[in-house]
This record gives structure tokens, sequence and C-alpha cells, in this order.
């Protein structure tokens, strides 16, 4: 599939004009057993829903790509799933649907929220079958300077407008009246990666996420720099995954709560994260929360040791924590960082920080040393921030609890 026709669908959706809906909570995850959709069975779909697709190499498959069958399901709020066999998929995918839509890679082995952190593996395809594959960055000479939504293996948004991340203190500004986009989209056992070059070479994204929910269960997301793109109005929940890069690997303006993954260090250049906070006329709680993750070099011939930063502010809005989170000797002694020297983008607003971090990259003395750049929360600083419901917030109304969408088996005991 190619970026023309698979551009031609984001900009091709009926909803470009629909005033933005409060997404409602749909209950299509709790209708079946993913897990028994995903086992091989000799009929691939006899423990699916009604309205599953198959997709895969085999003559029993209904389509041999998964955008294809993407782009085969109406543009509705109906529910559908798509089963993918086994193999590398070379190909860009972009949901634009508002409707539930469930990517599941069949695997003898399902996720489950039990089974701990890296359940996608150090590499791709090392634990999961399915592997969508995508060679494209941007930002450089020899790249070109295209924004970087063209270059992701997996977008979600409701328009191409929408999934630009744009330049400047506010990044693309989103036309009003943009609808909002899938309310309940899930992955489930895949890696997605974007293979550009083996370093970071200009934003390669592997994922892109706007104006919708997404959900990420035993999933995978590789690349160098920008891996994970979470853009604005976008909420993104993953669990027992792996995200790997270099540069800036989480970046956005929206809200991404990772828990239970492993943050594997290909290298270090800027930061693990990189957040634009944004002005609202209510409160807000946009940022990325990392809890009970790993963050750890990539293998162990990577000569890092105190390189990397757990993250520098895009804006001075920014909102990091990583919590609970076990560290390596990877990290910064100093934990976050200035942007650059110049232009430190950290004022009162900034807030980057930490709760109960452990391992040989915590080191206190470190953080201190570095003035008020890394904040070391108390239990009561760390309280508004504790559980994704406190985070995550209905579209524009300030209201929290948006968390229907959230498989919930995988949702965090407390």
């Amino acid at each position: 599939m190619s970026f023309k026709t698979a551009l031609f669908a984001l900009l091709s959706s009926p909803y470009l004009t629909s005033a933005l809906p409060a997404p409602e909570s749909p209950s299509y995850g709790s209708t079946f057993n993913v897990s028994a959709c995903q086992l091989p069975t000799p009929n691939p779909l006899s423990d699916c829903p009604d309205n599953t697709l198959l997709v895969g190499p085999t003559s029993n498959a209904h389509f041999s790509t998964i955008q294809s069958a993407i782009l085969s399901i109406p543009n509705n709020t109906t529910p559908y799933t798509i089963l993918i066999l086994p193999g590398n998929y070379t190909e860009q995918l972009n949901i634009t649907r508002p409707g539930p839509l469930y990517l599941l890679g069949q695997t003898a082995h399902p996720y489950s929220p039990d089974n701990g952190n890296n359940q996608a593996g150090d590499n791709p395809g090392t634990k999961n079958g399915v592997v969508v594959i995508w060679h494209q960055a941007t930002g450089t000479a020899t790249t070109g300077t295209l924004d970087n939504a063209y270059t992701s293996t997996l977008t979600i948004a409701p328009t191409l407008n929408a999934s630009l991340t744009g330049s400047g203190p506010d990044g693309n500004p989103v036309p009003p009246g943009t609808p909002f986009g899938n309310t309940d989209f899930r992955a489930y056992n895949i890696d997605f990666v974007n293979a550009y070059l083996p370093y970071s070479a200009g934003p390669s994204l592997a994922l892109s996420v706007s104006y919708a929910n997404a959900g990420f269960y035993g999933v995978g997301f590789f690349s160098y720099q920008d891996t994970v793109y979470v853009g604005k109005l976008a909420s993104t929940f993953m669990r027992g995954g792996t995200v790997a890069g270099q540069t800036d690997f989480f970046y956005g303006f929206g809200t991404l709560w990772a828990q239970g993954i492993s943050v594997l260090l290909r290298g270090c250049g800027g930061g693990i994260t990189a957040w634009k906070g944004t002005n609202t006329t209510f409160v807000n709680k946009y940022g990325v929360y990392l809890h009970e993750s790993v963050v750890r070099k990539a293998n162990a011939s990577l000569s890092i040791e105190h390189e990397c930063a757990l993250g520098r502010p895009w804006n001075a809005q920014m909102r990091s924590i990583f919590a609970n989170c076990y560290l390596d000797d990877s990290i910064d002694p100093s934990g976050y960082i200035e942007w650059q020297d110049s232009d430190t983008r950290i004022n009162f607003n900034t807030s980057m920080a930490e709760y109960h971090d452990y391992g040989p990259g915590f080191n206190l003395t470190g953080r201190l040393a570095a003035g008020n750049i890394t904040k070391e929360l108390t239990t009561q600083q760390y309280e508004p921030y504790s559980t994704p419901d406190k985070v995550f917030e209905y579209p524009l109304s300030g209201k929290f609890g948006n968390i229907a969408w959230i498989d919930p088996a995988s949702y965090p005991q407390s």
C-alpha cells in the first residue's frame, strides 16, 4: 500500500466537516474474548466476533494487506476487528473511522496483563509474529522537509490536518470543527517498525495518534527518532509492550499513559520524552506518564553510561512523570535536562518529575546538583496523576475519567 493511497484515505473521510463530538463509552471490548480470537486454530475466525476480517498470505484470508482491509470497513460507528496472520507487512496504516477497530496479531502467546514488561521483545518479531514495517524519515537534506506525520508506520487520526505535528510553540493549527476520530482503537501483539536507518536520521515515527483514543497491549514500537507521537486531543494507553528509540522518542501534545512497558535505549540523543503543553480554558493534564516500567539500554554492547536524559522540554509547559520505574545506568545523573543551553524552555510551568524511581540510574545527589530541573514528587504531589482516570479527559471538556476505551483487564489496580 503506497503512502499516496493511504493519504487519500485520510483526505477522503466524509467526516471532515463534522462537529467535534464527545466520544461515547463503547463496550465492544467486553463482548468477546480477544485472546481466544488470537489463538491459531484450523478455522482462524472460529472464536472471533462478527465483522472480523482476516488478513494474511493464505487463500482463506479476505485481504493480503492490512490497509486494504481497513479501507474496506465503513466509516461509521459499527465495531470491526481485523485478525492478522503472522508475517511481515510492508505498508503504512491509516485509521480515520470513528467506530471501534481492533487489530489483533495471531499468536499462540497472546498478551496478558499478568506477564510483566517487554511482551513485544527487544527487537521486532522476537515475540510478536506480526510485524508492520515502513521506511521513511523527514527533516534533513536527504529526506526532505515534509511534516513528521508523513513518516508514520501507523496513524490514527480523523483527518490529515489533525495528524500534522507542525512547528512553533503550538504546532499545527487544527481547523475548528475537525471531528474526533476513533473512540476505541486497540492493537494486540503487533510490532510497528520505522526502519529508515539504524540511527537517528530525522523524525521517523512508528506511531502517530491525534484526536482519538488508542490502546496498545503487548505491542512494540521501534524507531530511532520520534518513535511515538501522541498529538492533540489524543489519549493513548500502553501496557506490556516495548518502545525503542534514541532521540525524543516519546513526544507530543496529548496524554500518554504507559504501564509495565520496556523502554529500550538504542542510543542517547535529546531525551526519552519531549512534550508540548497547551493553554486551555479548562484544567488539563496533557503529558506523558510512565509507570512501573523498565528503562534500559537496548543491548549490552552500547556504551551509554550516564548519557541518556529522561526528557527535555519541547516547550516550557512540558509535563512528564516517571513513576516507580527501574532505570539502568544509562540515565544522566541529572534526570531531565534543558532543551539546550541557549534556550532552556524551563519555567514555573514546567513539570519534569519522578516518583519513587529506582535502580542504578536513579541518582538523588545528581538530581539535586542539577538544580530544580527534575522534581522529586511527594505522595501528595503525585496523587493527582496516580491513575489513568485522573489524567485522561473527554475532549475539550476538562472532565476527567475518559477510560472506557481501555481494556479493563489491563487497567492498573490500586
